[in-house]
């Protein structure tokens, strides 16, 4: 237990590095779609060797799971990090990823509309929570706050995408979580590739140095950082974690990401957040605890040993 808590931590804190990481890339003059391409590179080669090893040379897995390793590659990686950086560029990191961690709200009425999973009252109110939690994050009450529109339009398309991430990382596969991690992050950076070269994304970069509030460094290094630790570490740390305390633990603990991220953009970037947008950001961490806390713990279905491998059905 105590093992799996600290690779859970460990997942929590180094994800919560990826926005502080990029945000000077951003400000250089390097286009979210180019950070993004080289994160998921960097980190889908860092975790070949473990890919390949827990295939272990039935590469007919990833044929017979074509449907959901195209689906979280496509959206889950692709769609909602480019989504994540293009809101960052536009916006603070720690109200970004506010936003687009209610991402089990969405999935709550996704489930309520698509399969009648009607939530409980105790889900409902923590969902509430949340949405008020939110608009204090913007902080609407006060007009305080001057938020992009694009990047708060960026930051829910997200949260969209890191919904589909939840309901893609609850099916049955036969595909090893790992490998599924690992062949997601590499069609990722190939689609973002493919996008780029036929000029749908812009892959803008630049080798000028970037900037930590008084510290200067060269480009390579926050993106070397955020392909390593914030990418591939996270991914590896996060799947130890979720065998050991079993996934409904675990997305609990995930939840220090948005703390993480807040401490960590504001010793390196500077961005203080206020005190109502601290409030807000407590409000939307209590109620996704209460929207999970409120949900049944789902039964464990072991997957049949098909040949064909799991289907892609959108069910949590």
């Amino acid at each position: 237990m105590r093992s799996g808590l600290l690779w859970s931590v460990l997942a929590a804190v180094t994800f919560g590095f990826s926005g502080t990481l990029a945000r000077p890339l951003l400000d250089s003059g390097w286009s979210p779609a180019a950070v993004v391409l080289v994160r998921v590179s960097i980190a889908s080669a860092v975790l070949l060797v473990p890919t390949v090893r827990a295939l272990r040379g039935n590469w007919n897995l990833l044929r017979a799971n074509a449907r959901l390793v195209t689906a979280y590659g496509a959206i889950a990686v692709a769609f909602t990090q480019f989504g994540y950086y293009s809101a960052v560029a536009h916006m603070d990191v720690a109200i970004a990823l506010l936003v687009e961690y209610a991402a089990p709200v969405l999935v709550l009425g996704w489930l309520w509309l698509r399969h009648g999973q009607r939530p409980s009252l105790l889900t409902a109110a923590g969902a509430a929570v949340a949405v008020l939690g939110l608009l204090f994050v913007i902080d609407v009450f006060s007009g305080g706050a001057h938020l992009s529109t694009v990047g708060m339009l960026w930051a829910l398309a997200a949260m969209g995408g890191c919904g589909v991430y939840f309901v893609l990382s609850a099916q049955h596969s036969t595909l090893p979580p790992v490998a599924l991690a690992g062949s997601g992050l590499l069609l990722g950076a190939l689609l973002l590739g493919g996008a780029g070269a036929a000029g749908l994304v812009e892959l803008r970069a630049t080798t000028a140095s970037v900037h930590f509030r008084d510290l200067t460094v060269p480009f390579w290094l926050p993106l070397l950082l955020v392909g390593v630790v914030a990418t591939a570490v996270s991914y590896l740390s996060g799947i130890n974690g979720s065998r050991l305390l079993g996934s409904r633990l675990a997305s609990f603990v995930a939840l220090l990401e948005v703390v993480a991220a807040l401490v960590v953009a504001w010793v390196l970037l500077g961005q203080q957040p206020h005190l109502t947008q601290v409030l807000g950001g407590v409000a939307v961490l209590a109620g996704v605890v209460l929207v999970k806390l409120g949900e049944p713990a789902p039964p464990v279905v072991l997957p049949e040993p098909d040949e064909r491998g799991a289907g892609l059905d959108l069910v949590a």
